[in-house]
């Protein structure tokens, strides 16, 4: 089994990217497996966005929900590319279908007609 699989399997990994200092900052994040990528959505201004379109190198490594990665989890450099809308759409099906809660938590936002920020797909490349 490839990394990519491994990690494509997992329920979280740790997203790090890169300052312009070239500081890495790790971020645990939800990710589907789709065509051999990793697909992710994130807030469209987040930090890690800006720091993509900076740099668009990060690694990723298996994690828990709070982030902490184990000394033998399955690690993976890539690059990341952020998309446009229809990729954004595409990106929050995959994960609706692979998690619950993301199911659950935007049909929630919808009936309630609650604000929420802008959102933004993510593809990292292994």
């Amino acid at each position: 089994m490839t990394d990519a699989s491994t990690i494509g399997r997992s329920k979280y990994v740790s997203l790090t990217t890169y300052r312009k200092d070239g500081t890495p900052v790790a971020t645990p994040v939800w990710q589907v497996l789709h065509e051999g990528e990793l697909w992710i959505v994130t807030e469209a201004e987040s930090w890690k966005v800006k720091r993509i379109r900076n740099d668009p190198r990060v690694e990723v490594a298996v994690c828990n929900v709070r982030g902490k990665v184990a000394p033998d989890a399955p690690r993976a450099s890539g690059t990341a590319r952020v998309l446009d809308a229809a990729g954004t759409e595409t990106a929050r099906k995959l994960l609706a279908d692979k998690y619950l809660m993301s199911k659950v938590g935007n049909a929630f936002a919808r009936l309630a007609r609650l604000r929420r920020p802008p959102m933004i797909g993510v593809v990292v490349t292994l």
